[in-house]
């Protein structure tokens, strides 16, 4: 690769959540002849779509105890990351340097800061994860998945732009199709998904929830459930028990299709399932993660609650009987279905990508 050309290095890693939305940013500028090249651990090199030469390993680590011998061995593997992005940065001349949050965007971006190079942090939760704090005050510019997330620092505020969570090109092509609630007589397709790993919760309630409706509603309902390995055998048994069509998987590979066929969906609230399930706007029941530091997937179901698409359920009321009831109460309300679509899609951003693209360039003139 030339050096004149316009390279986008992205840093993402650990989960899904973080690869999607930098996946779909490559997408956009790809479509802007802009080349794009992904910094990321080792991990989530498995995990990524970019071509394995557009690929580079930069180690890093996640603070895991708070004793001296953890917190050394935590920064002597950052330092080193922070000086291996350096060397990649003497080769490939990046424009700009865009984080996706999580660990393993700490070096790269650290080091471009410390070149010079500028420097874009994306946020995709309603408050900031503990990555994108530490570099906040360092970045050249700041985006963000929901309004309002740097609103308590005015420096920040000052840097920051709300583009939405990019979606990738398929989200944008199954939130074509409009949502139609279906009569009280007619199928009922519930979808139930614990995000990238399915969580054993779902598991552990949906189905229990599932035998406690009335005779009339199990025979309209479909199941769509991703569930693990060792838990698909007992959720099998538990609605064939029921007697309900149900179609389990460990992985859906064609998720925002199945969430446009959903007329409800039971799943967890990470930041790009809520982003995915307002930019098609389908009703949902949100059961955000109880034990996470930030309260991260509280704060984004809060966001699609307040906009009236979706019931947020925390896990301690997440019960089979409260579950029932509130699958029981929306089968029957085809006019609260609707709304609740219509809340779901009032906080959906489909051109996310592109905004978020049109930022990077921006920033990367800003030189």
């Amino acid at each position: 690769m030339t050096h004149d050309a316009t390279l986008v290095l992205v840093a993402a890693g650990g989960t899904g959540g973080h690869l999607f939305p930098a996946e779909a940013l490559a997408a956009a500028l790809a479509k802007r002849d802009i080349e794009v090249a992904l910094a990321t651990d080792s991990r989530a090199a498995k995990l990524s779509v970019f071509p394995p030469e557009r690929v580079h390993i930069i180690p890093s680590a996640t603070l895991r105890g708070r004793d001296p011998i953890s917190i050394l061995r935590t920064a002597g593997t950052l330092a080193y990351g922070v000086v291996k992005a350096r060397g990649v940065y003497g080769r490939l001349k990046p424009a700009i340097v865009v984080g996706f949050g999580g660990y393993p965007t700490v070096p790269p971006v650290f080091a471009a800061t410390l070149r010079k190079i500028p420097t874009l942090i994306h946020e995709q939760n309603a408050v900031m994860g503990r990555a994108n704090k530490f570099l906040a005050g360092r970045v050249s510019a700041i985006a963000t998945g929901f309004a309002g997330v740097t609103d308590h620092d005015p420096k920040l505020a000052a840097k920051t732009t709300c583009t939405g969570n990019p979606v990738r090109p398929n989200v944008v092509k199954a939130a074509a199709g409009a949502f139609e609630a279906p009569a009280p007589d007619e199928a009922f397709r519930l979808l139930v998904f614990g995000g990238s790993q399915g969580a054993r919760v779902m598991a552990d309630i949906v189905p229990e929830a599932v035998a406690r409706l009335e005779p009339h509603l199990l025979m309209r309902l479909k199941v769509v459930q991703q569930a693990r390995e060792e838990d698909l055998p007992r959720v099998r048994d538990a609605y064939a028990r029921a007697g309900v069509q149900a179609f389990l998987s460990p992985f859906f590979p064609d998720m925002p299709e199945q969430m446009a066929a959903a007329h409800l969906v039971v799943s967890r609230s990470g930041a790009s399932t809520v982003a995915e399930l307002a930019a098609i706007g389908r009703p949902s029941i949100l059961v955000p993660l109880p034990h996470a530091l930030d309260q991260d997937q509280n704060a984004n179901a809060s966001v699609v609650e307040r906009a009236g698409g979706a019931i947020r359920l925390p896990q301690a009321e997440f019960t089979p009987d409260r579950l029932a009831a509130e699958i029981a109460g929306l089968a029957g309300d085809p006019a609260r279905l609707a709304g609740l679509a219509k809340g779901a899609k009032s906080v959906g951003v489909l051109d996310a990508a592109d905004q978020l693209a049109e930022l990077v360039i921006r920033t990367a003139k800003q030189r």
